[in-house]
């Protein structure tokens, strides 16, 4: 039985997260609902990261086992093919060694929180950015980012129903920068992340470029492990799964095909390197 692992593309707007539910559209039930059509089996589509409703992605990675081999290009044109309704599209296709898993290979996730910092607030953007109505400090927002790069509880920086276990995590790299287009991007890879981990990084370092917060303000957060200390959380629709690094070279899949007026700055190399 071939195993395919497939790089998916997806904006997040219309549906109810990744993970198939009862009280909306998936993007894995779109997945598993093309490959059934495709070739009527059905399966149970794996993914590297289950994201929350209106969390993007340009380089999801998921698997799937099918009971007889096909062509990759097939795969990937077959299920595109019955995805024309939806906002999901597979990207590549290849086959894996059926001990690759989606989630439990995967070594490094990487994701992009984009904030469009401007007066005027987004047209084309909106739904794919956080629009805030001043322009923000980039620099001070980096530094304070700096302050939670580690192995830390991140207690205050998760959703109160965050079901991991444990709170400890280690952060390979939180930079924030000044995007190409004008925009600000958080740049943010571990091997995994809380419930809403990145999204509550967003809402507290935006408090930092107003000049609200100051770094120690952030370490404080840190250290109290408290909800109640975190910052805002930040709205989804700045927040994109963008990559993730596997055990090989054959096996990475963080695929750089940029959306218009977006770019990933330098994301191929994180700041504390692969490993």
């Amino acid at each position: 039985m071939p195993r395919y692992k497939l790089i998916v593309e997806y904006d997040g707007t219309p549906y109810a997260g990744w993970q198939r539910q009862e009280n909306g559209p998936s993007v894995q039930g779109a997945l598993e609902r093309a490959v059934e059509a495709f070739c009527g089996e059905r399966v149970t589509v794996f993914g590297a990261g289950r994201t929350d409703a209106g969390v993007h992605a340009i380089g999801q990675v998921a698997h799937i086992d099918l009971s007889r081999e096909w062509r990759t290009d097939t795969v990937r044109d077959a299920m595109n093919a019955h995805l024309r309704e939806d906002s999901v599209a597979v990207i590549e296709a290849a086959v894996v060694p059926v001990d690759f898993d989606a989630r439990f290979s995967a070594r490094r996730r990487h994701y992009v929180y984009r904030i469009l910092d401007r007066r005027s607030p987004a047209a084309i953007l909106k739904g794919r950015v956080w629009w805030v109505s001043r322009p923000l400090d980039v620099a001070a927002m980096d530094r304070a980012a700096k302050r939670l790069v580690g192995t830390y509880d991140f207690s205050t920086f998760r959703s109160a129903n965050c079901q991991a276990k444990n709170p400890v995590r280690t952060l390979d790299r939180l930079d924030v920068v000044r995007a190409p287009d004008g925009g600000v991007e958080i740049l943010a890879s571990a091997r995994s992340f809380l419930h809403n981990q990145i999204r509550s990084f967003a809402g507290s370092l935006k408090l930092v470029g107003e000049h609200r917060w100051s770094d120690d303000d952030v370490t404080a957060a840190l250290e109290a492990r408290d909800r109640k200390r975190c910052g805002p959380v930040a709205p989804p629709d700045g927040l994109y799964f963008v990559g993730v690094d596997y055990e090989t070279e054959a096996e990475l899949a963080a695929p750089r095909s940029l959306l218009p007026t977006y770019s990933i700055t330098s994301l191929a190399e994180p700041a504390a390197g692969r490993s």
